[in-house]
């Protein structure tokens, strides 16, 4: 046992996703002679597991006055069982913290600095308060070419890397932003199909009402180690993973897990978040989509042209080749926006359906056709033709099937308990789809979290549309989050702009 004070642990069920909370009674002789004032950051120990928690006062009996109660989460981590006793100590102040005040009143993060705040923050000694500081003073205060670099190096270094036997190794990724546009399925099975290596790994979703992790997840599983990853890719040539499970930039979901409830994601750490775990995951060759539109997360060519020469540069400067394609995001891609509606696309798409969104399939043959020429599978301009064929024959389709039971098993796409068809409120000819309210509909639905929640889009812009046509279907697994995204859709009768025909 560390040193510090002994007390008994009580484990009190308390679910605090991802974070460490310690409760001991107001009046605990150990607070009082130690100084633990509420919110203190305490070093929690047991054997050799360590950990930062928080401390929460208790007044009431849900902690004995000489207990020390944890959340689930504290408990895991420090690998308690039943009955237990832990050591509590103050924590030591934490000096990257400077660092982050320097960066608030406008100085430079150079690369010991940002070392040592991703060494803290990968140790768990960064609260979600000391987090949301940092990420919010590099939203605020832009990061430049050389700390983006930097934070990128010490996020690579902060978790495992992958060396593949042979080259290239190709990846495919989408800044996001934009609701659907689930096209990493479709482009992992052509890559693959075509005789590419492409071993991708996905995030959860940040700010978004689905990431690639949580649609492929409806249809197999995500959560591989790096063992059965490398199995999977020397097998069938791809894979699509959480990279989360496999510790590649684990301080990135560490991050990612704040700035989904902030709803930030700034460009500089944007670009480190990328490129971290593309790099981490061997990556020689990247494909970047990069959709501009009014309510997408980049609204103009100028800001993409400027976040793309940024993610090529940075990616230069550790080897990796890189072609960015900057795309039309004015209005969702497909027509599912959540988990289980956007794996249904993709899966028509595959298979080669008559009704399956004409767009997602042509957007996602736009970036195979890059990815297939980038890695040296057909000539330059011969990308896009051999990435169609590959789909209309079967091939991919044959091939999703694969990896997905080699990583352990096909699954079927949940279907949403309850479902509310919102209706156009006038007749007229589709001129706006707001995608920024269409995704918090989605969210306010259950999405991500619930897997078959979410948004069905039945209009494209400049479709007609007469009043009380269906317009968008509102899918949710209870009703009192049906009701929640409905009352949202009730006060913003803009999400779908319409114009007189």
């Amino acid at each position: 046992m560390s040193t510090g004070h002994v007390v008994t642990a009580l484990r009190l069920g308390i679910e605090t996703p991802n974070e460490a909370h310690i409760f001991m009674h107001k009046d605990f002789h150990v607070c009082r002679a130690e100084g633990f004032a509420a919110r203190s950051s305490l070093v929690v120990s047991h054997g050799r597991k360590s950990i930062i928690a928080t401390l929460y006062h208790v007044t009431s009996d849900l902690v004995g006055p000489d207990q020390a109660g944890l959340s689930e989460w504290a408990w895991k981590e420090l690998q308690l069982g039943e009955n237990g006793q832990v050591a509590v100590s103050h924590a030591p102040p934490l000096e990257s913290l400077g660092r982050i005040r320097g960066k608030v009143r406008g100085n430079r993060l150079d690369a010991t600095a940002l070392r040592d705040i991703i060494d803290d923050v990968g140790a768990g000694r960064y609260s979600s308060i000391h987090l949301s500081a940092f990420i919010t003073a590099c939203a605020a205060r832009a990061l430049d070419y050389d700390e983006i670099r930097d934070l990128t190096r010490a996020m690579i270094d902060a978790g495992e890397r992958i060396v593949w036997n042979g080259k290239p190794i190709v990846d495919k990724h989408s800044i996001g932003g934009l609701p659907g546009n689930r096209t990493t399925p479709i482009v992992v099975a052509i890559a693959a199909a075509c005789g590419l290596t492409i071993p991708k790994t996905s995030s959860r979703a940040i700010t978004s009402p689905a990431g690639t992790a949580a649609t492929m997840e409806t249809m197999a599983p995500v959560d591989l180690d790096l063992a059965t990853m490398r199995r999977v890719v020397e097998k069938e040539g791809g894979c699509i993973a959480w990279g989360g499970a496999m510790g590649l930039s684990p301080t990135d979901d560490i991050m990612i897990r704040v700035e989904r409830v902030l709803d930030l994601d700034g460009e500089g750490q944007l670009v480190a978040s990328i490129l971290s775990k593309k790099l981490a995951a061997g990556a020689t060759h990247l494909v970047l989509d990069l959709p501009v539109g009014p309510t997408a997360k980049v609204r103009s060519y100028e800001a993409a042209q400027l976040l793309s020469d940024s993610l090529v540069e940075v990616g230069r400067s550790f080897g990796l080749v890189s072609k960015a394609i900057i795309t039309d995001g004015t209005q969702p891609v497909g027509r599912g926006i959540g988990p289980a509606l956007e794996a249904r696309d993709v899966l028509a798409v595959l298979q080669g359906h008559a009704m399956a969104p004409a767009d997602l399939r042509a957007h996602a043959l736009t970036l195979a056709g890059a990815l297939l020429e980038l890695g040296g599978a057909t000539p330059d301009g011969g990308g896009v033709k051999l990435a169609a064929e590959c789909l209309a024959s079967g091939k991919a389709w044959a091939k999703f099937q694969k990896i997905c039971e080699a990583q352990g098993g096909m699954r079927t796409p949940p279907v949403a308990s309850y479902q509310r068809v919102v209706t156009a409120r006038t007749s007229g000819l589709v001129e706006r789809i707001d995608s920024r309210k269409l995704s918090r509909v989605a969210k306010l639905a259950g999405a991500p979290d619930d897997k078959a929640a979410g948004v069905e889009l039945h209009l494209r812009l400049g479709a007609p549309v007469s009043r009380g046509e269906p317009a968008y279907t509102v899918h949710a697994e209870s009703p009192g989050e049906l009701d929640y995204a409905l009352t949202y859709v009730a006060s913003n009768p803009d999400i779908i702009g319409l114009a007189r025909a």
